[in-house]
């Protein structure tokens, strides 16, 4: 059976997204520890981190995945922003530790306009430092983008490249994110397509490095550099690629769905429509 799921929401108490994961039929979900938009966040507490680890428990929705704040950028030239970036992603390390996710997802940020040479010096400094204050249990997944104005990590030769700067790499991974992907011009349109990408992946990065796949069509077409997200087969990926990459090697791997929140389909039938892709239903 596939692991598949979606990102929910922490809306309460933390442990309230375990049940709204197992309410919408997930077996793996994602979340962040923390309100997204803001720099300050609240201490977890004693009872809400047992309850949260006892409900994973008790349902089997596992592996947790959660994901770094909105404002993070650890490719950022301007130094507040850096450092905050750095201590927020020190804190989620920690944060997951406590909540036992075992993987933190984090976008590459920006160099806004400084140069990727720089981007780069500065996202390997940031998770550096960050390693040498956490133990070690939680592994960081960097996450593709999809190549928009001077972001960082729209290739798979741009993520090796971090990965190799590292002096801790075998604490970090990669998530793949489809829509991100397909908008950087990584085809995956056809099981040939989807066959040759995750070749290059192998190739470039080694596939053994893959722990996740954000499940996502795309609004953009390929190259477009459009990061935006689609319902599940109604974008420009459509439904005969998600039929080759539910039938891929990445099968394997968890899951995660981040597909808007709108009138035109429910959470709900967007996992039944991979369900149904992917031969399940």
């Amino acid at each position: 059976m596939l692991r598949v799921g979606f990102h929910v929401s922490i809306q309460g108490t933390i442990d309230e997204a375990v049940d709204r994961a197992v309410a919408l039929g997930c077996n793996t979900f994602q979340i962040f520890t923390r309100t997204p938009r803001a720099w300050a966040t609240k201490n977890l507490t004693a009872e809400e981190t047992e309850a949260f680890i006892r409900k994973v428990d008790r349902y089997d929705v596992r592996p947790v995945f959660a994901h770094m704040p909105y404002l993070v950028n650890l490719a950022s030239p301007k130094r507040d922003v850096y450092h905050r970036s750095i201590e927020t992603l020190k804190e989620e390390l920690e944060r997951c530790r406590k909540l036992r996710i075992p993987f933190l997802v984090t976008h590459l940020g920006s160099h806004l306009g400084f140069g990727k040479k720089e981007g780069f010096r500065r996202i390997v400094k940031a998770v550096n430092e960050a390693f040498e204050d956490s133990s070690g249990e939680v592994m960081l997944l960097l996450e593709n983008t999809a190549g928009t104005r001077n972001s960082m990590g729209s290739s798979f030769e741009d993520i090796q490249r971090i990965i190799a700067g590292l002096t801790r790499p075998e604490r970090v991974g990669v998530c793949f994110d489809t829509a991100h992907a397909y908008a950087a011009g990584y085809d995956l349109g056809s099981k040939a397509a989807v066959d040759n990408t995750i070749r290059r992946f192998d190739e470039t990065i080694g596939f053994e490095r893959l722990h996740l796949v954000h499940l996502n069509d795309s609004l953009g077409g390929l190259g477009s550099r459009i990061d935006r997200h689609e319902h599940i087969g109604l974008g420009m990926i459509g439904e005969k690629g998600f039929h080759a990459i539910l039938h891929s090697k990445l099968r394997q791997l968890p899951f995660i769905m981040e597909t808007p929140k709108d009138e035109r389909r429910s959470d709900v039938d967007n996992l039944r429509k991979v369900r149904e892709l992917a031969g399940e239903l």
